[in-house]
């Protein structure tokens, strides 16, 4: 049994539409035993044959430093003179990156499901981290593609990165974007 306390009140159903992704966080720093925690719970995640796809990699401290200009050494020169300094600011800022590395199968069937699987983990993550009060955003930009982000971040060859989750305490929450009704998007055949 896990030790986490929520804090938030609601129903599930209720987590799930108040989640947000979320991009400015306060300076506070989160624990790692409270990521771990996170985590821990996150694995619990439908998986095809309890296979388990993922490991991570967590940058906190002086560690959001390489991450950062890891990060923006995959900038082209004009992009780096144009936003590489905001962006080393903004990603040093950040308490936690967490990336979520997929273990890649060369079988299709076992790869779809193995990805499939890494994302209701990453949701699982998220769900959890909002319950304690913690603001994410699961990030997929070029840079994860990137052999030199790869090659420092200590991705491996036959890895992928499924995701980057920036976490923090809340600065700010954005508001409810609108979803399509599910009843505009079923189709039922009889």
């Amino acid at each position: 049994m896990h030790s986490l306390e929520t804090k938030f009140q609601g129903s599930i159903a209720d987590l799930i539409r108040e989640r947000r992704s979320v991009r400015l966080f306060k300076t506070d720093p989160v624990s790692t035993e409270l990521v771990l925690e996170l985590l821990n719970v996150s694995v619990w995640a439908p998986n095809h044959g309890n296979r388990q796809p993922w490991r991570f990699i967590l940058y906190r401290g002086e560690g959001r430093t390489a991450f950062a200009h890891a990060m923006v050494q995959t900038y082209s020169a004009e992009d780096r003179a144009k936003y590489g300094a905001k962006k080393l600011e903004y990603y040093q800022s950040v308490p936690l990156h967490l990336l979520i590395i997929l273990k890649e199968d060369p079988r299709q069937k076992v790869w779809d499901e193995d990805y499939a699987a890494v994302c209701c983990l990453i949701q699982n993550f998220q769900l959890l981290a909002w319950e304690q009060g913690l603001g994410v955003v699961w990030k997929t930009n070029n840079y994860g593609y990137d052999p030199k982000f790869r090659e420092s971040a200590g991705v491996m060859p036959g890895e992928k990165i499924a995701g980057v989750l920036h976490i923090g305490y809340p600065e700010v929450i954005p508001s409810e974007r609108p979803r399509t009704a599910a009843e505009d998007l079923l189709t039922i055949i009889e």
